[in-house]
């Protein structure tokens, strides 16, 4: 007979529901309207924790996809940067080196004495006009 009523106690005594609306007796006013206020929050709250568990995986996306664009775009300025100093190394090497421009400077001066000796010899200041 102990045992019957042991079951009767603990079938009398209601289990509380870990994560679920309890719902209140419906003896009391506005119970039910409190149980479904309570089950509709409920539904709310994981709502908004898949939503904010979808919003991190975009960012996530969002922050790869950033990262993979920059890199691009670096790889791309580099390959610019690439183009553009091989053309000024292309334009350099077409110019002049140091010993030519001696060379040049050497016969520019040595003309010009020739040019001015001879014109003193054949009396050509002459034709320059007057001061």
């Amino acid at each position: 007979m102990p045992e019957t009523q042991a079951i009767a106690n603990q079938q009398a005594v209601p289990h509380p529901v870990v994560g679920k609306a309890e719902t209140l007796p419906q003896s009391l006013p506005g119970g039910d309207q409190l149980a479904r206020i309570e089950d509709k929050c409920a539904r709310i709250e994981d709502k908004y924790a898949r939503s904010e568990a979808l919003l991190s995986r975009v960012e996530e996306k969002i922050e790869g996809a950033t990262t993979r664009m920059s890199e691009a775009a670096r790889q791309s300025d580099l390959a610019a940067l690439r183009s553009e100093v091989r053309a000024v190394a292309d334009r350099t090497r077409r110019l002049p080196g140091s010993g030519a421009l001696v060379l040049t400077a050497i016969i520019t001066a040595v003309l010009t004495v020739v040019l001015t000796i001879a014109a003193q010899r054949f009396h050509l200041d002459g034709l320059l006009p007057p001061r």
